[in-house]
This record gives C-alpha cells, sequence and structure tokens, in this order.
C-alpha cells in the first residue's frame, strides 16, 4: 500500500483511496449477493429440500449459481410504489440510512497487517459509532411509510437493535481491555500464538453474548421479531418494494458478514493461522467469517422465532449483567498474578 503510494504521489492520493474503496465495495457486495444463495442452498441441504439449481450461465444450470443475479434483475425492474401520505424524501433516504453504516464500517476492517482502508487508532471506537446509526434507517423507514403496521415494526425491531447493541459494546470493552488498544490489527496482534491464544477462550462468555446479540442485531432469526410475517406483515419495510426493498434486504446481509468480520477479528484471531508454522493470511480471515456465517444460517434453520418479551428478557436481564460481570472479573484480575490469561 505505502509503496503504490509513495509511486503515483500525493496529488493521485484521492484517486488511490477510491480505488481502494471500490475494491472493499465490489466484493462486500458480491459477497452479498451470493450469501443469499448460500443461505437457500445449505439450509435447503439441511432441511433435505434442493434450493436454487435452475439459473445459471452460458445455458448450463451451474448448481443454481446464476440466481443471485436473477434476483438482483427482477428487484431492478419492479417499481419503487410510494404509498399515499407517505414523506416522499424520507421514504426513500432510509434504505440509504440503513446499508450506508454497514459499509462505511469496513473502512477500518483490517484483511491483513497491510491490507486495511484506513488503519486509524481508534478503529474499535469507529465502528461502535458507525454501526449504532443503522438503527435510524429502521425508525425513519417505519415513520415514513405512514403505516401503523410499518411505524410499531419498526418500534419493536428499534428496541431490540438498541437493547442488543449495549451488550455487544460492554462485549467490545473486554476485548479493549484484554488488548489494551482500540486499534484493530493491534487487537490482532495480541492474539499471536495459537488457537488456544485469541481471546475466543479467555473471554468465553463475551464471545457467546456478542455471537449472539450480532444475530439480534442484524434482526436475523429467531430474533426477526420485526419481519415475522405471520406476526406483523412484515415489519417495518412492509410498504417498500423493488429496488428500495432490495436496499434493506442488502443492508441486512451486509450487517451479517460485518458482524462475522468482526467477531473475527475481535476473538477468533483475525488473519492469524491456527496452526504453528502455518503462514498467516486473509485466507484465514475469510474462513473464520464463512464460519460465524454458517452459524447465522444454521440458527435460522434450527431455532423456531422467540416471542418479543423473551428477547428482550434475554438482552437486558442476562446479557447485560452478563457482560458487566465478565468486565469486572476481567478488570480484577489483571491487577493479579492472573492478569497474563487476559493478554
Amino acid at each position: 500500500m505505502e509503496f503504490f503510494q509513495g509511486l503515483l504521489g500525493p496529488a493521485w492520493l484521492p484517486v488511490w483511496t477510491l480505488v481502494k474503496i471500490v475494491a472493499i465495495v465490489l466484493p462486500v457486495l458480491t459477497a452479498v449477493a451470493y450469501l443469499t444463495y448460500a443461505e437457500r442452498k445449505i439450509i435447503g441441504w439441511m432441511q433435505v429440500r434442493m434450493g436454487p439449481n435452475r439459473v445459471g450461465f452460458f445455458g448450463f444450470k451451474l448448481w443454481g449459481l446464476g440466481q443471485p443475479i436473477a434476483d438482483a434483475v427482477k428487484l431492478m425492474t419492479k417499481e419503487i410504489i410510494i404509498p399515499t401520505g407517505a414523506n416522499k424524501g424520507l421514504f426513500l433516504f432510509a434504505p440509504v440510512l440503513a446499508i450506508a453504516p454497514a459499509m462505511a464500517a469496513w473502512a477500518v476492517i483490517p484483511f491483513t497487517d497491510e491490507l486495511v482502508l484506513a488503519n486509524i487508532d481508534a478503529g474499535l471506537l469507529y465502528i461502535m459509532a458507525i454501526t449504532s446509526m443503522g438503527v435510524y434507517g429502521v425508525i425513519v423507514a417505519g415513520w415514513a411509510s405512514n403505516s401503523k403496521y410499518a411505524f410499531l415494526g419498526s418500534l419493536r425491531s428499534a428496541a431490540q437493535i438498541v437493547s442488543y447493541e449495549i451488550a455487544m459494546g460492554f462485549a467490545l470493552v473486554g476485548v479493549l481491555m484484554s488488548a489494551q488498544s482500540l486499534n484493530l490489527v493491534e487487537i490482532v496482534h495480541a492474539q499471536q500464538g495459537g488457537f488456544w491464544q485469541w481471546y475466543w477462550l479467555p473471554l468465553f462468555p463475551l464471545f457467546l453474548v456478542y455471537l449472539i446479540a450480532g444475530v439480534a442485531e442484524t434482526n436475523r432469526a429467531p430474533f426477526d421479531v420485526a419481519e415475522g410475517e405471520s406476526e406483523i406483515v412484515a415489519g417495518f419495510h412492509v410498504d417498500y418494494s423493488g429496488m428500495a426493498f432490495a436496499v434493506f434486504f442488502l443492508a441486512e446481509y451486509a450487517n451479517m458478514i460485518l458482524v462475522s468480520a468482526l467477531t473475527s477479528i475481535m476473538f477468533l484471531g483475525g488473519w492469524l493461522s491456527p496452526l504453528p508454522g502455518v503462514p498467516d493470511g486473509f485466507i484465514w480471515l475469510a474462513a473464520k467469517i464463512s464460519f460465524v456465517l454458517l452459524l447465522f444460517l444454521w440458527f435460522r434453520a434450527t431455532f423456531p422465532r422467540y416471542r418479543y418479551d423473551q428477547i428482550m428478557r434475554l438482552g437486558w436481564k442476562v446479557f447485560i449483567p452478563v457482560t458487566l460481570v465478565w468486565i469486572l472479573v476481567i478488570g480484577l484480575a489483571m491487577q493479579t498474578p492472573l492478569g497474563y490469561l487476559f493478554h
């Protein structure tokens, strides 16, 4: 990265930054599209179904690999219908507000020691700040639709997101205390030493809380009460169609990939190899993200949807107390000879 910057000179720095942004955004959007394909195929396999297997390329079915592209074309050609009485500006702005934080957060995600767009010292703080803005897209969508169904769904979703975001924040405080840094690259470096040195082990309760809260944060099953068609007519985006709906759909899956990446970096060693003598690299980070995404899909195929009161009780009465107690344990342990366990 530094070599190319020096080669191009300061005048080309904005162009080089734009190239790096495109190099991150395009693969993420491609991964989002094919995550929908993977979800249907994996859950189909778990439930003894075929999943998509018709749409391919060049006249060949190719296991249905063309299905995400067909879905995208269908959504792009559908009309965006704006309800009578809706606030048109906010109605169209809400999907952008939902997906923008999920994409902006990738600015500080390190893929390796060198492959990172912005290696800032307050990377963890930036992540917590930018991802907390996603809830506004949900609230604005429900409000702008001028529909009681959408509005009620947005309030339920917002309450759930805010509740579990607190638990996720406290879980990351434990990582901050152990690594003694807000820089994501340094957090990964603090986990060097092999599989048993990664933070999933000394911070296991926080690891579980972060993972489960991440599922709730992204409105995924079994925490998808805002989108439970049997309960509230698809929730906050019930009045959306065409590409406006597609952007909400993309935001959900982009957040899934982002939470999986953060889980891998914070607790699973990022790009570090689990085996001594095996080189580190991006392939390890990709494998860990894929594993966490598999858990997301597995949860959806396995668990029934929870009631709303169960979801809120889990967030406020279980996860938040657990994270606070474990933060206290870490703080006390770091003042004793046992503190090495958390470094």
